[in-house]
């Protein structure tokens, strides 16, 4: 057979052959009623593989130094080390109710939400020893750091207050109510937003003394709230509405709202200008291009929950 009748052949065969192209990156979708997490191609929109965990996990976060994803699973008392490039399982050590937890912006402290358990951890994150524990009723569900790491605010979801815990001096500096079931807490400009996800706004709070300055209509059960990469906008999921409000962080005026269908909950922004949505209530997340509203769905597990992307900018 002559070589350019064989081209055809030898194009094929390479075809079939060849490794699969490199994906733009990985989301990695915790399925809290699954106890497993999701790895997806963030090319493809295929799932790939899904890491089993314990009993039930709920959030994850990068490591200061990004060489773990850490998982929390409440139920099986655990946290789940991951590879961000791989999703392989580099260690498991024991914690109490990682509900959510987060490092401070200096990568001291590592706070840790026992919802069921009503207590807030302080560890040390290099070394991951309990340093301090907190007592503290009900319910403590997310937090936030001040941008100077002294001090974290946590909510209080089953007393409808928040604390405010200083991480200097390891002690509550206030314990005040913000609204109905608060969830979701952001520090914005100078403030603590609240969102109240028993009504349909975020509490504004002055960060000194908890005090409520304001109100803001998003929508029903206001959950969630996260910052843009820029900083200029501030997106609310609002769970049991299944929208999420564009608000602009320095005015807090409604920008936009966003029909996203189960029960948006936790949400991560992508290189490519992408926001990947967990839909809590049908098993899938959304893929929203903020621009045109057009959202792509991807099945998961059961109550997909929290999300991480690890991505580059194409």
């Amino acid at each position: 057979m002559r070589l350019a009748a064989r081209l055809p052949l030898l194009c094929l065969l390479a075809a079939l052959f060849a490794p699969p192209a490199a994906a733009a990156g990985l989301a990695f979708v915790v399925n809290s009623r699954s106890a497993s997490v999701s790895l997806i191609d963030m090319t493809t929109l295929v799932e790939l593989r899904r890491v089993p965990m314990l009993r039930e996990p709920h959030h994850l976060v990068l490591s200061p130094d990004g060489k773990y994803l850490l998982v929390g699973d409440t139920v099986g008392n655990a946290m789940f080390f991951l590879d961000p490039s791989t999703g392989a399982v580099k260690q498991r050590l024991a914690v109490a109710d990682p509900y959510q937890f987060g490092f401070s912006p200096n990568g001291k402290w590592l706070v840790v939400n026992g919802l069921a358990r009503d207590q807030v951890d302080v560890y040390d994150a290099g070394t991951m020893k309990l340093v301090r524990r907190f007592p503290i009723a009900s319910m403590p569900s997310h937090l936030a750091f001040s941008p100077d790491s002294s001090k974290v605010y946590v909510s209080l979801q089953g007393s409808n207050r928040l604390a405010a815990i200083d991480l200097t001096q390891l002690a509550v500096i206030w314990d005040v109510p913000v609204g109905s079931t608060p969830a979701g807490v952001l520090w914005n400009r100078g403030h603590v937003l609240v969102a109240d996800m028993g009504a349909d706004y975020v509490a504004e709070v002055d960060p000194a003394d908890g005090k409520v300055i304001n109100r803001i209509h998003t929508g029903s059960g206001a959950h969630q709230l996260f910052a843009s990469p820029d900083g200029k906008q501030v997106y609310v999921n609002n769970r049991a509405g299944g929208t999420i409000t564009m608000l602009d962080a320095a005015s807090l005026a409604t920008l936009r709202t966003y029909r996203v269908p189960g029960g948006p909950d936790d949400l991560a922004f992508a290189p490519d200008g992408t926001i990947w949505i967990t839909c809590r209530f049908i098993e899938k997340i959304a893929v929203l291009n903020p621009t045109t509203g057009e959202l792509h769905t991807v099945e998961v597990g059961r109550q997909p929950h929290g999300i991480f992307l690890n991505a580059t900018a194409p």
